[in-house]
């Protein structure tokens, strides 16, 4: 077993890349020569086009005044993070996004990037402060009118109203268009009356609501003569200023939760409470003064999504949070891994590195891996989310598309963050463990980003809707004869790939040989090919089996629709990892050198090996991969790991978060130290014939 830590890098401080535009020329290694990772420019790219804004959010983060401090009761951390909101808005941090007319700088994109970097500070910190001025403040800017900007945001964006967003229920989470809590104006007033009908009804988990909120905007059934509208929003004030609830209004404290405690979730109820008419947010929907109900969007299932649309940002920054907070996991257990030994494996008397035996590259370098790949994936989605939102890509199916993307990323990215912290913590032993070395604290605050913003599966059953009406409308206007030609060519590549005919040519092509099979899977078009087939494949078969569907009623329908559930979000989940994928193999043009760009690539490999190899018993079972090629996607990720494996620490540091932000006592070099005092005692010994004798060595030998 060769040593590797004395030929990596092992830096305490990340560096702090220069903002400039990441070069696109690649600079010519010398040949011959190994790759090596430019740190610094390959962190600059990782920025993105947002570096200034984030590289200043970490800057603010680093401050001990900005940071979780572990141990707290639960009413002195939620103080705590209250105070840090009023250092938000006294740095300017969370004003971004709102219009210039009230004091904002229109700049959706720099706001979420900014926003994201919050989690290295305290996740509880980030949450609250996405209540405050992503989800109620961006409620009233995105569905409200000038009317509401002018009276309502200067003091939310002060934070002089703190307000929360009363969207979920008890009994109803992701399902938002079926909340119970109604609406219902009142023409005599000129007054909405808000209830809450039964106990489900109560809007619930709401962050601001346990303690500090004094308004909320509130998600109800609009009613007006008679007529249900569906769900809008209502600006509704829910508190006096010395706490207490308004007449009509009551509530309950969520109490100590898994984690995220630094946020005073809570629930709420109405009964009978009024509103003026003119605190309809009525960007989609207005009610005149008679009771009349008029809206610039038809359709009430399009109106809703459209509302909803609106709010995606917070789908978008939890994406980019996830990612980041599996940056500093794998930093911690990286450094940790490049520095603790164990074992003499392969010397009589030196310890190895623990993240040279294979098992531990394994269980980290391919979640390694798959954070570039959702690193800049977030990237291009951050990108379409600021186009659509500045309004330079704001038609319907630019929001639409948006919207898909963000059903798809964010449950990937907050799946892989809680894996990749586990991982983390359990590659670190017992150290990782302890708070102080923060794995546990940031898995338990990041344990809910699978389901808030909407649960994961709800999310990639979007998705799947998506795919399914994207492949339909490639034939809704085809002629008999095209379908035609479409289903002989299913029948045909069902009859090619179930038969085993396309495995046989493989494995005749291979004439036996690994290298012929690695190098065919090693093609970029290749790994393409296969992982867009199995999206092509799935969306396909599943449409074949809901075709049916219109012709039955509504209850077999939906049976039907629901055998067919697991598949639909599978289907998904490979779409989002495809664009993840993408993502990626565009990024590697922008690599800063050929030899960061060799390093990326090999990192790049992995992840899309490491798909196939998850889904291997897929592309067996429908003979896209002859089991020869199958043996050579595991082979070759082994190879792969083993030319990782030097670079690992650089591809950590290119993060570019140091220590004030890691906050982790095994990742600051101490481990090493440790090992160094430990090997140089023991090194002493045998020189000078103080260490004791082994008893091994006093046995006479078996002959």
């Amino acid at each position: 077993m060769v040593d590797t830590a004395a030929r990596t890098t092992t830096s305490t401080d990340a560096p702090t890349p220069t903002p400039a535009s990441a070069p696109t020329q690649t600079t010519a290694a010398p040949t011959g020569a190994a790759p090596r990772v430019d740190v610094e420019a390959l962190g600059l790219q990782l920025l993105g086009d947002w570096a200034e804004i984030r590289l200043a959010s970490r800057e603010l983060s680093s401050r001990p005044e900005m940071q979780k401090v572990e141990g707290l009761s639960l009413a002195d951390q939620r103080a705590r993070v209250f105070g840090q909101l009023k250092l938000l808005v006294e740095s300017g941090q969370v004003h971004r996004a709102f219009p210039k007319s009230v004091g904002g700088k229109e700049d959706n994109g720099g706001n979420i990037a900014g926003f994201e970097e919050l989690v290295a500070a305290d996740p509880s910190l980030q949450i609250k402060s996405g209540v405050q001025w992503g989800l109620f403040g961006a409620a009233v800017l995105q569905l409200g009118t000038q009317y509401h900007h002018e009276k309502y945001l200067p003091g939310i964006m002060s934070l002089d109203v703190p307000g929360a967003f009363a969207m979920t229920e008890t009994g109803h989470g992701s399902d938002v268009a079926s909340v119970a809590t109604t609406a219902t104006y009142d023409p005599e007033t000129q007054e909405f009356v808000i209830d809450t009908p039964f106990r489900g009804a109560w809007k619930d988990y709401l962050g601001n609501a346990g303690k500090d909120g004094i308004a909320a905007v509130v998600f109800a059934q609009l009613i007006t003569n008679n007529v249900n509208h569906g769900v809008h929003a209502f600006y509704v004030p829910i508190r006096e200023e010395n706490g207490d609830f308004l007449p009509g209004i009551g509530g309950e404290d969520d109490g100590i939760k898994g984690g995220l405690n630094g946020i005073d979730n809570g629930r709420l109820h109405f009964t009978g409470v009024r509103v003026p008419r003119l605190d309809l947010l009525n960007k989609y929907g207005d009610v005149a003064e008679d009771g009349t109900y008029t809206s610039s969007i038809d359709s009430p299932g399009r109106r809703f999504f459209t509302m909803l649309g609106t709010l995606v940002q917070g789908r978008v920054s939890l994406d980019g949070s996830a990612i980041n907070a599996a940056k500093i996991g794998l930093k911690i257990a990286i450094t940790y891994g490049d520095q603790r030994r164990q074992f003499t494996a392969g010397s009589d008397t030196d310890e190895e590195v623990i993240l040279d035996y294979q098992r531990h590259q394994r269980r980290l370098l391919p979640l390694l891996a798959t954070t570039y790949a959702g690193s800049f994936a977030h990237e291009v989605f951050l990108h379409k989310f600021d186009d659509v939102f500045s309004g330079r890509a704001a038609t319907d199916a630019d929001r639409q598309d948006l919207e898909t993307i963000a059903a798809a990323l964010k449950p990937l990215s907050t799946w892989h963050a809680l894996d990749t912290l586990q991982e983390a913590r359990e590659a670190c032993g017992g150290a990782g463990f302890l708070t102080e070395n923060r794995l546990t604290s940031l898995r338990a605050d990041l344990d809910v980003y699978v389901t808030f913003e909407g649960d994961n599966n709800v999310l990639l059953q979007l998705v799947a809707k998506r795919l399914l009406t994207d492949f339909s409308r490639k034939f809704a206007k085809a002629d008999a004869g095209a379908l035609a030609r479409y289903v002989v060519t299913q029948a045909a590549g069902k009859a090619y790939h179930g038969t085993g005919l396309r495995s046989v040519a493989q494995t005749v092509k291979d004439f036996g040989s690994t290298a012929r099979a690695v190098n065919w899977l090693q093609e970029p078009s290749t790994q393409r090919e296969l992982l867009t087939g199995r999206v092509e494949a799935m969306v396909g078969d599943v449409a074949g089996r809901l075709r049916s569907a219109n012709k039955l009623g509504k209850k077999a329908a939906a049976d039907l629709f629901n055998s067919q559930q697991n598949e639909l979000i599978e289907a998904a989940r490979a779409h989002a990892e495809l664009l993840q994928w993408e993502a990626f193999t565009d990024a590697l043009d922008q690599a800063p050198d050929a030899g960061t760009k060799q390093v990326l690539t090999w990192l790049r490999d992995l992840f899309g090996f490491g798909l196939i190899e998850k889904h291997l018993s897929w592309y067996l079972i429908h003979g896209r991969l002859s089991p020869q090629r199958a043996q050579a996607v595991s082979a070759y990720i082994d190879r792969l790991l083993t030319r990782i494996r030097p670079h690992a620490v650089d591809l950590v540091d290119a993060f570019g978060y140091g220590p004030e932000l890691v906050r982790a006592k095994i990742a600051t070099g101490a481990e090493a130290e440790r090992q160094a005092e430990a090997r140089a005692y023991y090194a002493e010994q045998r020189a000078s014939g103080t260490a004791p004798v082994d008893e091994k060595t006093l046995k006479p030998k078996k002959r």
